[in-house]
């Protein structure tokens, strides 16, 4: 079953939400210019690179608190019930060498993708952990960075590339999931986002530093 994010309001998502999402290619703009680019700050690549850093910064210790607010068996058996190797997540193929260009639309699907888990996840623990308020304001704070993040990189696809709509996947809901299932899959899905925020930043930083 296929989900798509809560709040995410850039005109890209409101886009993606007409059609079903699958992993693909961005698609350029055939006209003049890309609608909404005036709305970009001017600020809007430091900005976008202090949301990357803050996220990475945060990943771990979201990580931690989900683990601890979960109880056993996900505090002793980590490394076993949270391994992320059946947890989708888009393909991450750019480097540092790779194009600016191309580095922000893989950036794009990423955040976008990771903006749906982390409501999905959200939603879980607001029914699960009702009274965990550490962890469910970390949660939030983190998907209000993502949803920025992801308004961000819509700014700089479309002044700088004329890129206007990306096509993106979206993973499994955990809806009608067993209690235990849904921890296991938040579980998954945030040690994975430690291991791919890590390397998102250390390809992404580099091309939105100053020249």
């Amino acid at each position: 079953m296929k989900f798509v994010p809560a709040g995410v309001v850039p005109f890209v998502a409101l886009l993606l939400l007409q059609r079903r999402p699958v992993a693909g290619r961005a698609l350029l703009v055939s006209g003049p210019g890309c609608p909404g680019h005036g709305l970009c700050r001017s600020n809007v690549q430091e900005q976008t690179r202090r949301q990357v850093a803050l996220l990475n910064a945060t990943a771990q210790d979201l990580f931690s608190l989900y683990l601890k607010c979960q109880g056993e068996p996900f505090s002793s058996e980590t490394d076993k019930l949270c391994n992320p190797g059946s947890v989708f997540f888009p393909a991450f193929r750019v480097n540092r060498t790779s194009e600016r260009k191309e580095v922000m639309v893989a950036m794009y699907k990423l955040f976008a993708f990771l903006n749906a888990s982390l409501g999905n996840i959200t939603r879980d623990q607001e029914e699960l952990n009702p009274t965990a308020k550490e962890l469910l304001d970390r949660l939030h704070n983190t998907t209000k960075t993502t949803r920025g993040l992801i308004s961000n990189l819509t700014c700089l696809l479309c002044k700088n590339y004329n890129v206007f709509q990306v096509d993106v996947s979206y993973g499994e809901s955990s809806k009608g999931k067993s209690t235990f299932k849904k921890k296991q899959q938040g579980c998954q899905v945030l040690r994975k986002y430690v291991q791919v925020i890590a390397q998102a930043a250390r390809v992404l930083l580099p091309h939105l530093s100053p020249p």
